[in-house]
């Protein structure tokens, strides 16, 4: 158990609650799950703000800030990589259903496909 655990202020947990409830949901385990990840990524952004913290002021400071120079920028990019873009998600839900529309035969299975790997390809142009 860690020492200086995160505490998330009472305030901020109800304030998360109710944000939670204006997502679309079709029950409660579900509303459960936003409010659960909103707290975890919370909880996870004072943890990074700590680290980031320490390492500019801490006893290697000096030495850090002299040698690498990009460190806590690339530490925050490697802890908070980009979210998926939109042909991503497209893609990711399609696989889920692709072997439905395959077997009903006259959906253009594969011009789907390729149509979102062509959105995936543009988007990574931007």
């Amino acid at each position: 158990m860690a020492d200086h655990p995160v505490k998330v202020p009472a305030e901020l947990a109800e304030q998360l609650w109710s944000e939670s409830a204006d997502k679309p949901a079709e029950c409660n385990t579900f509303r459960a799950h936003v409010f659960a990840q909103s707290i975890a990524d919370w909880a996870a952004d004072r943890e990074l703000e700590a680290v980031e913290h320490w390492l500019i002021t801490g006893p290697y400071g000096a030495s850090i800030a002299a040698s690498a120079p990009n460190l806590v920028a690339d530490l925050r990019t490697a802890m908070r990589p980009k979210p998926p873009s939109l042909a991503e998600q497209a893609l990711e839900q399609y696989e889920s259903v692709e072997g439905i529309l395959r077997h009903h035969g006259n959906v253009p299975a594969g011009c789907i496909r390729a149509a979102l790997n062509r959105l995936a390809e543009l988007e990574a142009q931007q």
